[in-house]
């Protein structure tokens, strides 16, 4: 019997996952890549010995990457080097006031106890919470494909009912007074899409994530992950074509019958797309779309981000492999992104400085330093503009971390808005995706399977769960089920 032919647009994280599902479930699969190299957002820029990912830095949650590659009978130690890092990351709130973030939650007990008197009892309890919460999230929502709301209602649920109502922001206020400490715990969240203040506390289990599971890098940087789940897909039978952008579909009755790129056409039987979804509709003849223009305009977007590459002629002192710089008004900032969407005056700002930990990542006795300011969509983008910023952030550096840094630099790349939008089709050139908010959870979100053309679906980080390395493996997943269940 002929296997049905599944074409894949992308080839980030989620399309990669779906495709070695979908191969081992017996399709034949072809991914079709707009730019020259495989993964997406994650790819890398090496230049003179240095080495950076350009998209995700943060390893997080672990146990989805064991679980996608057990899945294969394959474990992540095959394919990478994964090591733990401690302190997992440093938050800068002033100059030499800084707060380190160990390995282990006794010794994170100790930090918020030496800060705050009684919160390494009232930390302990939160992560238990957060811990339950993650299980819970983990074992029974997260792998749902989004299609009626009776998936996630259950009694665990139901007895939870409050933590979906409740924001995040004010939950860790109930356990921790200390500003510093509150900032910290309200941290993970922002890799969900959203202000802390608009996050149900239900999210709570990025604590977990972050003080039970703990911070890894695998040697060679993220892409190793991408090099890895490409390796897999190639020995289940994937092709992957690069460089070959789709242009359009064409279509026959109710289904998408072949894939226009800007080389050839290609024959289907299903369409599954891990690009933007916004651009994959717009692709559509406007009878085939599901959402209006006006559906996304009245979406909450998850930021877009300003992001440099540096490399240093010496290291960096005072550093952790993950540095945040929280020296400003968080709250102030975060208005400038969801709220007045226009360029904060005083951001703060992620640095991460992988060559600490690994040295393939820059040359001996140098510094490689991925820098990113969160930043509202569609902004206006421009190079005097990327350079002021460039230029404010270096000198918090030095003067936070108390060196001269400015003069010790060989180049620097930056990233931002514009690039987005050219190289990943990204709705106003946002950077992570649908911000996962109450409105905007599980059914709320866009839908995996279209419910225009039978054959064609979505997956990513537009769909469900949500943004995040982590929730696009398992978007994958769930794509692959949703297209063996009705195929």
């Amino acid at each position: 019997m002929k296997k049905k032919k599944i074409v894949v647009i992308g080839s980030g994280f989620s399309s990669l996952s779906a495709s070695c599902y979908l191969a081992k479930a017996g399709y034949d699969v072809l991914i079709l890549e707009k730019n020259y190299e495989i993964g997406g957002r994650a790819r890398q820029l090496k230049k003179n010995g240095f080495v950076f990912d350009i998209g995700p830095t943060f390893y997080w949650m672990p146990d989805v990457f064991e679980s996608f590659f057990g899945d294969f009978k394959k474990s992540p130690e095959q394919f990478y080097n994964l090591i733990k890092l401690n302190p997992a990351y440093r938050v800068y709130f002033g100059q030499g006031d800084a707060i380190s973030i160990a390995d282990n939650l006794g010794e994170i007990k100790g930090t918020f106890e030496g800060i705050e008197e009684g919160s390494a009892r009232k930390l302990e309890k939160f992560i238990s919470l957060a811990k339950k919460n993650y299980d819970l999230a983990i074992k029974q929502l997260v792998y749902k494909p989004g299609e009626n709301v009776f998936e996630i209602i259950n009694m665990q649920t139901i007895l939870r009912i409050s933590d979906f109502f409740r924001s995040t922001k004010r939950q860790i206020g109930r356990y921790v007074k200390n500003k510093k400490l509150r900032s910290i715990l309200e941290f993970p969240v922002l890799f969900l899409g959203a202000k802390p203040s608009n996050t149900p506390s239900f999210y709570n289990f990025m604590n977990y994530a972050d003080f039970g599971l703990g911070t890894w890098h695998p040697m060679g940087g993220m892409y190793k992950v991408v090099e890895a789940m490409t390796s897999l897909a190639l020995q289940l039978g994937v092709e992957i074509r690069t460089n070959d952008p789709v242009q359009g579909f064409e279509i026959e009755g109710d289904q998408v019958k072949r894939v226009k790129t800007t080389k050839e056409s290609y024959d289907c039987d299903i369409v599954l797309s891990g690009a933007d979804y916004h651009h994959t509709e717009a692709l559509l003849p406007l009878e085939f779309r599901q959402y209006p223009e006006s559906f996304w305009q009245k979406k909450i977007f998850a930021p877009s981000a300003l992001l440099f590459y540096v490399a240093f002629d010496k290291k960096i002192k005072n550093v952790s492999h993950h540095t945040l710089f929280f020296d400003t008004d968080f709250e102030a900032h975060a208005k400038t992104i969801y709220d007045t969407n226009e360029w904060a005056e005083k951001p703060l700002f992620y640095g991460s400085f992988p060559s600490i930990t690994d040295n393939t990542t820059a040359p001996e006795g140098k510094e490689a330093g991925i820098f990113l300011i969160p930043i509202a969509s569609d902004l206006k983008d421009t190079p005097d503009i990327r350079e002021q910023y460039f230029d404010q952030i270096i000198r918090r550096l030095e003067y936070l971390t108390d060196q001269k840094v400015a003069e010790h630099i060989i180049f620097k790349e930056s990233y931002c808005v514009n690039d987005f939008k050219a190289d990943y089709n990204s709705y106003k050139g946002n950077a992570y995706g649908l911000a996962n908010t109450l409105r905007q959870t599980h059914i709320l979100r866009p839908k995996m399977k279209s419910k225009k053309l039978k054959n064609l679906y979505f997956t990513g980080q537009l769909t469900v769960p949500g943004p995040g390395v982590p929730p696009s493996l398992i978007s994958g997943k769930i794509v692959s089920d949703l297209i063996s269940k009705y195929h």
